[in-house]
């Protein structure tokens, strides 16, 4: 299953339906799965259902997508008697269509069929996990657009209990998290630039709260009236756990203020040392996924993020891009001789010319041939070795 392809849900939701059947959970355990998943946090490390093949690694986008649609699916069916896949598709749609009305959006029409809803969710899906902050930006603010996804799941929950307009529940909620967060991140005695940053990125990750300022806020402004269910209480702690974790410390200023934050939200001594227990946890295994966590070099971060997003192009059209090159007699001799001698000027014009001409024939490798991808050849260049049969490359013969 390809969650960037058209029909990836179709495709998904028996293997989520049957993996349900075989590990029956409550809300708590599938919350405490996702946050195990990394999904909680913003950085998708793995998915529910584990379907990944080793010929089809997935993106950390596309593990979030199929996160999303998990706990929306495991939401609705743990809310509905005698559910059908069909109304679970068009109850999700419903749901987007309520919050981008509201919102002042364009409508969400549903299908004229079960394959067209599909399409649409697929469509909102793709957008709700998007940011539109230019790509270099986009590494580092996604993290935390996507760490307020669980604030959908939350507000479907509330939709599909109450059947009301879920979008005065999701600005309350919103505005609550938005406070702690902020009152977390202020807490660093030393503020650097990284800090600011990061309070930036997360006022612009905001949906629906656009006129709250964080200024002379303080804890007493946080409505903790209206965080009364645990799953709220438990999300609004992780992610000011998250916040305050960032330099993968707590000191004792940051302690009392964690204490504070867990009285006013009515939750046990023993459940905040594990959500602090479960952030450090996570960040000390997966640091290096975290993109925030690498701002000491966003250079370096973002070409390891292009050449991970590119990779994964490259492999995923092995076969045809192989098949491209191979017939090509001309660019395979040039690339032969690349990997014993450095080429001229005009042979690698030669090679770039015809590696775009290959690119235009495969449409996922679209990427190349946008303006500035010319600079991501050399990134297809260092695969191609790899992706050739040995006897390509005099230097791999044994």
């Amino acid at each position: 299953m390809n969650p960037s392809a058209l029909g990836w849900i179709k495709k998904h939701l028996p293997y989520f339906l049957q993996f349900m059947d075989n590990h029956p959970m409550d809300e708590e355990e599938m919350y405490a799965q996702l946050r195990v998943n990394g999904f909680i946090y913003g950085t998708s490390i793995k998915t529910l259902c584990d379907e990944e093949s080793e010929q089809l690694k997935w993106t950390e986008e596309e593990k979030t997508k199929v996160n999303l649609f998990d706990a929306l699916a495991f939401t609705y069916f743990d809310c509905i008697e005698n559910a059908t896949t069909t109304d679970c598709i068009k109850s999700m749609i419903s749901f987007y269509s309520h919050l981008n009305k509201n919102q002042g959006g364009p409508p969400i029409k549903l299908g004229s069929s079960t394959e067209a809803n599909y399409r649409i969710l697929e469509k909102i899906i793709t957008e709700r996990i998007q940011t539109n902050e230019p790509l270099f930006k986009k590494n580092f603010s996604h993290i935390i657009t996507n760490a307020l996804l669980f604030l959908d799941v939350l507000s479907f929950d509330h939709y599909l209990i109450s059947g009301e307009d879920p979008l005065p529940y999701a600005v309350c909620l919103e505005k609550n998290l938005t406070q702690i967060v902020w009152l977390a991140l202020k807490q660093k005695e030393n503020k650097d630039h990284y800090n600011e940053l990061l309070i930036k990125l997360f006022e612009s990750s905001i949906r629906y709260n656009t006129t709250i300022k964080s200024d002379n806020l303080t804890l007493e402004d946080i409505q903790s009236n209206v965080v009364s269910q645990p799953l709220e209480q438990l999300y609004l702690l992780d992610l000011c756990a998250l916040s305050l974790f960032d330099d993968e410390q707590i000191d004792d200023h940051e302690e009392i203020f964690m204490n504070e934050v867990s009285q006013i939200l009515h939750i046990s001594p023993t459940e905040k040392e594990a959500s602090l227990v479960a952030v450090a946890h996570f960040i000390s295994e997966h640091k290096e996924d975290i993109a925030y966590l690498n701002y000491s070099n966003p250079v370096k971060h973002f070409y390891n993020q292009t050449t991970r997003t590119v990779s994964t192009l490259i492999l995923r059209n092995k076969k045809r891009l192989v098949k491209e090159i191979t017939q090509s007699k001309d660019l395979v001799i040039l690339l032969g001789n690349s990997t014993v001698r450095d080429l001229s000027d005009d042979e690698k014009k030669v090679v770039k010319n015809q590696l775009l001409d290959i690119c235009k024939s495969i449409p996922s490798l679209a990427i190349f041939l946008l303006p500035g991808g010319t600079i991501l050849l050399p990134i297809l260049m260092k695969f191609i070795p790899t992706l050739l049969p040995s006897a390509f490359n005099e230097n791999q013969v044994d």
